[in-house]
């Protein structure tokens, strides 16, 4: 990855932070982009001040660059683009990482919900790697996509998260597909449950955040892990990686057994505290 520029979406937190950390520790030039510019300029000055590079005097934010942007916003992916063009010259990898989650019975959901789920998770993939395939497809570069396991198996409880990331798996695969001989790499990188703050910002059924995550945070892999999952999968190029033993058991067995898995996933949705289903 070293000098090669990478767009992290999502980067003020949780895997996102934890991809720009890897990232930049493996040379990469890394652009930082989420809504919350006073996270990002702390990450920007945390990846600096740990630098290996600072004892020989490189100037080491050179090589970061924050851009504050909403993804759900046409306008601001096209500047994310602009921007980072400008300042670095090119593009060689996008990271569409910037997602949020939800909890709630489809039955009592407001659909504006969904709505919300669906511009973030879906349509700010479809932005930002509209406006950044250009530069991508001259560098023979990568286009990512964290997705979840969710897109492989629906969710109860989380109709908008699963759909979000369903529909983000299909437009990926026609992606790679339609750029088969272009040389464009694209992978889709989905996590089993992960430590981060998703489920405490989490939507409730009238949109407002539930601020208290129902699983039990400390059993779930790292978000550094599954940053050096990620890093390492971009760098062999690998088309889909599925993380955890968990993640991986369930995406087997809904291939095999769908019906028994609809019990199974039902079950196990259902030891959540306060789950919203019993």
């Amino acid at each position: 990855m070293k000098d090669k520029v990478i767009i992290i979406t999502g980067a003020s937190s949780g895997i996102g932070k934890a991809l720009a950390t890897e990232c930049y520790k493996r040379g990469a030039k890394v652009v930082l982009a989420a809504r919350n510019e006073e996270k990002l300029n702390e990450l920007k000055k945390q990846l600096a001040d740990q630098s290996s590079e600072k004892k020989v005097g490189v100037n080491n934010s050179s090589r970061i660059l924050v851009i504050t942007s909403d993804v759900s916003n046409e306008s601001d992916c096209i500047n994310l683009i602009e921007q980072t063009v400008k300042y670095f010259g090119t593009i060689d990898i996008l990271i569409n990482n910037a997602g949020i989650s939800m909890r709630a019975l489809f039955e009592e959901l407001e659909l504006n919900v969904i709505r919300r789920l669906m511009d973030v998770n879906f349509w700010g993939t479809v932005y930002c790697t509209k406006y950044a395939l250009p530069y991508i497809l001259q560098k023979r570069g990568s286009i990512v996509g964290i997705s979840s396991i969710a897109g492989y198996r629906g969710l109860p409880g989380r109709t908008g998260y699963s759909a979000s990331k369903f529909a983000m798996q299909g437009f990926l695969e026609v992606l790679r597909t339609e750029n088969l001989k272009k040389g464009l790499h694209v992978l889709t990188a989905c996590p089993g449950f992960t430590a981060s703050n998703i489920r405490n910002t989490a939507l409730t059924k009238d949109g407002s955040e539930q601020s208290e995550s129902p699983r039990d945070e400390d059993k779930m892999m790292s978000a550094q892990d599954v940053a050096i999952h990620v890093a390492d999968a971009i760098e062999k190029r690998k088309r889909t990686i599925v993380l955890t033993a968990q993640g991986k058991l369930t995406v087997l067995l809904n291939k095999l057994f769908p019906a028994m898995m609809d019990k199974i996933v039902y079950n196990h949705m259902a030891k959540e505290p306060n789950s919203p289903f019993k």
